[in-house]
């Protein structure tokens, strides 16, 4: 044989490893270039034409800035064609999230990072958009209008919300993951991240978001598919290496979504058999506790398999006392709930937002996409202990399912933002739960009267230390007397958008008066906070470090410079939308106290 031909082989091989290694240890800007070779090369049938669509409806999300009763910054907006896009700024039209930067994970709160959640879950709020066709998506674009970069994934899958059968499986697919970017500037943007071709056709796309790094709120206009009714066929000449093909090892997006093949590794059984088990038969049981509590969960579920001590510890309730499964929303199933159901006993911090799948999980297995009554029943039976429950915008829970909650006395945070929990249930929770120190009422409109709400709050309630009641549309200055004589150990307190609250009453003085603790303090729309508002909180609440205050016509430059000059911590001043305030003041007081972030929006 020529040796030219041994050479040949030997280059090859020595080309096809340094394209693995390459895949391995490349960054996730090479690898979407890689995606980009792939997909440029692409060829459809000249019959295939693309198919081009705004969004039908939005179907699920899990925080606005607006209201439940308006179009106001809702994730309504985000349906049909662009209200605003290309025009840049704050507009009412757009689809906005309720929270931006680090503010709100820097104030009292703000809860502790639950263990075991990988350090590649990012996101931290969602919405669901359906769309009129289902197709191969070639492209998604992001209609971004103020502060863009906040998206970093977009997902599809293969179910059909318009489909009067269930489906027999429902997968999602990663089109596209970014980690948190900054993007300089707050101008308006078409976002058009290059997306991976998948082997299903949808008609539901799912944007997941991070606004840490954001100075403002992000405002999305509009999302658009682009697709193909029929699968697009790869050229031959671009099929040979496509990073679809790589092991799950090799590309870690394969299972960013989730713990791919979850339930086999909840389900299997098979252990090595033997007494060895290495250096760990000489090791304490604590210290080997102590050492798997570092492991995320899919990691714990693959280390039971390998030998019947580890299997133990594993096992243990508890390495389950705090239980997240949010960064597995997509993957979970009966299966898996069935293995973790005897290992909760003594569970503590419970979060299972976003989980449910469209139905994956059955209401005998533990709900459906939403948490229903039976779940909220066996949550109060099963986990006496618990300390933590987060219902964010789990809407559709009836108002009956609320009533369990008050078994669970030891309950220390409780958030029933956006629920239709009511009058008669909350107060049952309030008189039997009163270790709470953090609740958070916003956007509860099934509630009649907040004033008896915050009554039995202020008698029931004493360790306090935070309360939202963003948009509670009745609270008066009774029911802000009440609180404030019996929770004086607040330290947030989150009034925004409360239009029955007036200034005249003297209700904002007295709160500074009788709650010198306040750290963040969000009076966020009322237009009578004043100047004698402002000089109450510089003279009684000097750790204040959040303050906000916009759309107040009556707050003046010297009020906001005496406040300033107190509170040495403040460090986020919200003055958009004050009249009184112009760019030239918030110009001065950036000189005179460069730590602090004063925000300055302008009517458009």
């Amino acid at each position: 044989m020529s040796p030219v031909f041994p050479m040949l082989t030997v280059l090859t091989m020595f080309y096809y490893i340094c394209l693995r290694r390459r895949a391995r240890t490349a960054t996730r800007g090479e690898v979407m270039n890689s995606h980009r070779t792939i997909e440029s090369n692409s060829r459809t049938s000249p019959l295939n034409a693309e198919v081009i669509q705004y969004a039908k409806e939005v179907v699920d999300f899990s925080s606005h800035y607006g209201s439940e009763n308006s179009m106001s910054y809702t994730m309504w907006n985000l349906a049909g064609v662009p209200n605003v896009f290309p025009s840049s700024g704050d507009f009412t039209q757009t689809a906005v999230f309720r929270t931006y930067g680090t503010w709100w994970d820097q104030c009292p709160s703000a809860s502790l990072p639950f263990k075991r959640t990988p350090p590649n879950f990012q996101s931290q709020d969602y919405v669901e958009l359906t769309f009129e066709q289902q197709v191969y998506p070639t492209a998604v674009h992001v209609l971004e209008t103020y502060h863009p970069g906040a998206v970093i994934r977009i997902l599809a899958c293969s179910a059909n919300p318009y489909s009067p059968s269930l489906p027999a499986e429902v997968r999602w697919e990663i089109l596209w993951s970014e980690r948190p970017t900054k993007v300089n500037g707050s101008q308006a943007r078409q976002f058009k991240p290059c997306i991976k071709q998948i082997n299903f056709p949808t008609n539901l796309i799912r944007l997941e978001v991070n606004s840490s790094l954001l100075d403002y709120y992000t405002e999305l206009d509009a999302v658009v598919l682009h697709g193909m009714k029929d699968k697009p066929v790869l050229s031959l000449q671009t099929s040979l290496i496509d990073m679809n093909d790589l092991e799950d090892d090799d590309y870690e997006e394969k299972d960013d979504c989730g713990m791919d093949n979850l339930n086999k590794k909840f389900s299997s059984a098979t252990l090595r058999e033997g007494p060895n088990n290495g250096y760990f038969d000489k090791l304490p049981y604590e210290l080997i506790q102590l050492i798997l509590n570092h492991l995320t969960l899919p990691d714990l579920c693959r280390l039971a398999q390998t030998c019947k001590l580890l299997n133990q510890h594993c096992c243990d309730p508890l390495q389950y006392i705090q239980l997240n499964l949010q960064p597995y929303w997509a993957k979970l199933n009966d299966t898996s709930l069935e293995f973790l159901q005897a290992r909760c006993s003594l569970v503590q911090w419970l979060n299972l937002s976003w989980t449910g799948n469209r139905g994956f999980i059955s209401v005998s297995g533990f709900g459906s996409h939403f948490l229903n009554e039976t779940c909220l029943e066996v949550i109060s039976e099963m986990c006496p202990n618990l300390q933590e429950l987060n219902l964010s915008s789990c809407d559709r829970l009836p108002p009956q399912a609320f009533n369990h909650i008050a078994k669970l006395c030891g309950l220390k945070r409780l958030v029933l933002y956006r629920t239709k929990v009511e009058q008669t249930a909350l107060l049952s929770i309030l008189n039997f739960c009163s270790e709470l120190q953090h609740l958070s009422l916003g956007s509860c409109v099934m509630i009649e009267d907040y004033d008896v709400i915050a009554s039995m709050i202020g008698a029931k309630c004493k360790k306090l230390r935070t309360l939202d009641l963003w948009r509670c549309k009745n609270i008066t200055e009774n029911g802000i007397a009440e609180l404030a004589s019996g929770c004086q150990l607040l330290e947030e307190l989150d009034l925004g958008w409360c239009p029955t609250l007036q200034s005249s009453t003297g209700c904002f003085a007295r709160l500074a008066r009788q709650l010198p603790n306040l750290q963040k303090l969000f009076l966020t729309a009322n237009r009578s906070v004043c100047d004698t508002d402002i000089e109450e909180l510089a003279g009684n609440c000097t750790r204040l470090q959040q303050l906000d205050i916009l759309g107040t016509r009556m707050v003046s430059l010297a009020s906001l410079r005496k406040l300033l000059e107190s509170c040495k911590d403040l460090s986020l001043l919200d003055v958009s939308f004050c009249s009184q305030i112009d760019n030239r003041a918030v110009l001065e007081l950036n000189a005179s106290f460069p730590k602090v972030f004063i925000k300055k929006s302008f009517t458009q």
